[in-house]
Formats: C-alpha cells, sequence, structure tokens
C-alpha cells in the first residue's frame, strides 16, 4: 500500500514545477491534470461523450478537446461545467486509482488541483501539501504563460478554494514566491520526510 501525499495550489502556485522535482528525487506522480489531458486528447477515453454532450464546435482541427473553447462554454454556464464534471471525473478518478496502485516510487505524489474542494480526494491521501504563492505573483505567472487577462486569471482564482482555506487544510506547505533553487530545497527537506513516512506505511 502506498504512502500518497496529494499535492495541492491554486493555478500559477507551482504544482507542477514542484511535483517535476518530487518525481526527479524518485517518487511516483499521479497528475489528475496529466490524465484529463490523455483523456481529452485525440482518440481519449472521453472525447466520444464529450462530443455527444457538446457537439463538434469545441473540438480542435486535430480532434482533441478545444480547451480555451470549453472553459469559455463552462465559465459562461454553470450547466455546462456540471456536466462536463460529471463525465470527467468518474474517468480520472479511476485512472488514478490504478496508477497509485501500480505506483513502484517510495511513495506517491497525487496533484489535484480541487483537492480541497474535493472531499472524495481528500479521503484517498494521507497528507495534504499545500505549494503556497501570493496571489499577486499566481496572476503574473499565469498571464505570462498563458496570454490570459488579468481579469481572466482572476475569475479562475475566484473559482477556487481560497487561499486561506487551502492552507487551512495544510500537512505541509511549500512557499514558492522565490527561485527554483529555493523551491528544490522545500522540496528536498519533504522528500526525506516523505521517505521515512513511505516506509513506516509499508
Amino acid at each position: 500500500m502506498s504512502f500518497v501525499v496529494g499535492l495541492t495550489g491554486g493555478i500559477g502556485s507551482g504544482k507542477s514545477a514542484a511535483a517535476a522535482e518530487f518525481e526527479r528525487l524518485g517518487a511516483s506522480v499521479v497528475d489528475t491534470d496529466a490524465i484529463a489531458h490523455a483523456l481529452t486528447a485525440a482518440g481519449g477515453a472521453a472525447m466520444g461523450e464529450i462530443r455527444k454532450r457538446f457537439g463538434a464546435e469545441i473540438l480542435a482541427a486535430s480532434g482533441a478537446l478545444d480547451r480555451d473553447k470549453m472553459r469559455a462554454r463552462v465559465f459562461a454556464d454553470p450547466a455546462a461545467k456540471k456536466a462536463l464534471e460529471a463525465l470527467l471525473h468518474p474517468l480520472i478518478r479511476e485512472e488514478s486509482r490504478r496508477l497509485i496502485a501500480g505506483a513502484r516510487g517510495p511513495y506517491v505524489i497525487h496533484v489535484v488541483p480541487l483537492l480541497v474542494e474535493s472531499p472524495d480526494y481528500r479521503s484517498r491521501v494521507d497528507r495534504v501539501l499545500v505549494i503556497d504563492a501570493p496571489e499577486a505573483l499566481q496572476v503574473e505567472r499565469v498571464r505570462s504563460r498563458s496570454g490570459l487577462s488579468e481579469s481572466e486569471v482572476r475569475a479562475i482564482l475566484a473559482a477556487q478554494a481560497t487561499r486561506a482555506e487551502r492552507l487551512a487544510a495544510a500537512d505541509d506547505v511549500i512557499e514558492n514566491r522565490g527561485t527554483i533553487e529555493v523551491l528544490r530545497e522545500q522540496v528536498a527537506a519533504l522528500h526525506r520526510k516523505y521517505l521515512e513516512y513511505g516506509q513506516a506505511a509499508q
């Protein structure tokens, strides 16, 4: 039975950078965003139902889900958001379960952006690790990588748990407001701790 750390944080907090560093140190990483991308890629397991429910106009030329169009649709229409979640979330949960069961690392980092908002995920991890960053820095990071406007990024932030809610749910916190070296030092310290927990859980 793997020891599972749920890694979460708001958009632009640095979840991917932290997860990549844990993976480099030997942890198994199971990322719900990566699973969602695979499900909604061209030929992905969810695409038939998505096309049936939302129509061909939300497909990219490749046959994958056009994420920008779908983001605009679900922000404008709460019913569409519910329908998409009802379709994708069970598939993501099932694939997460399968990957965790097959993980070979000393412990698992389970990346779940909406972990605090999802009691089902909270019950499936042994510890919660929050990657934290000031909101202004989150907005700056997301804008620089995505081309979204400040108001669009703030709308995404507003739909997520607040910083205070995430920190209240945290067992461990990485403050990611500095350089990649500072992030790596914090990951390395937690890695040593999680190795001990992983050994104790076996």
